[in-house]
């Protein structure tokens, strides 16, 4: 036992000794200066970016500040059979325009999240088929992200956007799912009242 605390304290004094050699000679000590700040400089920046195409973790959580949208609490079937509008967003995780786009769709969830079902849908959870059925997230995807459908009450196609369109685009089409009063008449969510549509198809 003895023994071994004199070999241990015998390896520690001569790791000592052999730092003091490094740091006392100034040439030794240039060179690591140098070789540590090459590797600061030269190292791949490792920070999250809304303006790059690298992964970073699914965007909805890293840049929506919204978690709640992935898993989505329904899926297409259960929307379905709720008969509840529908909102397909595809996306994938490493693309600069989804990450831009994904505030967007936390703004949609934030005035229709209630009414309508909100499924963001990662392009590479869809099996690659030849064919799909409308029953299949694949049927409605168009091979282009960010891509945004809207599905009405019965299923039907109401709205495709491709690419990183405008809040403004999505809640036309979405007031006209929900017979809500035009934004240019009100900004607010309000629905037509009845005679108000009566007045427009009289005139």
């Amino acid at each position: 036992m003895i023994f071994a605390t004199l070999k241990q304290n015998n390896i520690i004094k001569h790791t000592i000794s052999q730092l003091k050699n490094i740091f006392t000679r100034p040439r030794l000590l240039i060179i690591s200066l140098c070789l540590i700040s090459l590797s600061w400089i030269c190292a791949p920046a490792a920070l999250a970016g809304i303006n790059d195409d690298r992964y970073d973790g699914n965007v909805y959580v890293v840049y929506a500040g919204n978690g709640s949208l992935v898993p989505p609490p329904l899926d297409l079937a259960a929307s379905r059979d709720r008969e509840m509008p529908v909102i397909l967003v595809y996306y994938i995780d490493d693309s600069s325009d989804c990450k831009k786009f994904s505030i967007v769709v936390s703004r949609m969830q934030k005035f229709y999240g209630r009414a309508a079902s909100i499924i963001p849908v990662t392009v590479d959870s869809i099996p690659l088929k030849a064919n799909y059925s409308p029953e299949e997230l694949g049927y409605y995807y168009h091979g282009v992200v960010p891509e945004t459908v809207i599905l009405d009450e019965e299923g039907q196609v109401v709205f495709d956007g491709q690419g990183q369109i405008p809040y403004e685009e999505v809640d036309d089409a979405l007031r006209e799912v929900f017979d809500l009063l035009p934004r240019s008449e009100s900004v607010e969510l309000k629905r037509r009242s009845f005679n108000e549509f009566n007045f427009e198809l009289v005139n």
